[in-house]
């Protein structure tokens, strides 16, 4: 074998192993970045969640924990974990990008029209798998509801990931 044919091979090897070795690190690196953004969804929910049953009031202010309407509630918890969403439910459908309804993840907020709103946007909840979201109206106050109702599944606009 000539010095020039070991040489290549030599270099071949060390290509090689560099990149197997490269690949496993992405590969290593992409499970903790979707990982940390799995964790701060189910931290968030798991914060809503605590407050099951707590009023709904149209109008509640930022950061009272007595009374939620809908986007305070979604302001309130995603705040606690460092992420600043606007006060009103059509201004936090503007923030981080669209997600289609079929993409839906933990912790995408999901917006909706109602009749004080007409075809805009007045409603906004928390996504937390199967279907389901966890926001607040009404009676219920902060409750879990499925999107696929046929109230919730006609007055369904868009999907926001802003985590």
């Amino acid at each position: 074998m000539s010095f020039k044919n070991a040489f290549v091979r030599k270099i071949a090897g060390v290509s090689l192993c560099a990149v197997i070795g490269f690949t496993g690190i992405a590969l290593g690196q992409a499970p903790q970045a979707s990982a940390a953004t799995t964790s701060k969804a189910d931290k968030i929910i798991t914060l809503g969640k605590k407050y099951l049953g707590v009023k709904y009031r149209f109008g509640a202010p930022s950061g009272s924990t007595s009374a939620f309407d809908c986007s305070s509630f979604t302001q309130y918890v995603y705040g606690k974990y460092g992420v600043k969403l606007p006060r009103v439910s059509s201004s936090q459908a503007k923030r981080g990008y669209k997600v289609a309804k079929s993409n839906l993840k933990k912790g995408d907020l999901v917006f909706f029209n109602v009749a004080r709103t007409g075809k805009n946007i007045g409603h906004v909840g928390i996504y937390v798998g199967n279907n389901k979201m966890l926001h607040t109206y009404g009676k219920p106050g902060v409750t879990y509801s499925s999107i696929n109702t046929s109230y919730w599944k006609s007055h369904y606009v868009t999907a926001r990931r802003v985590l």
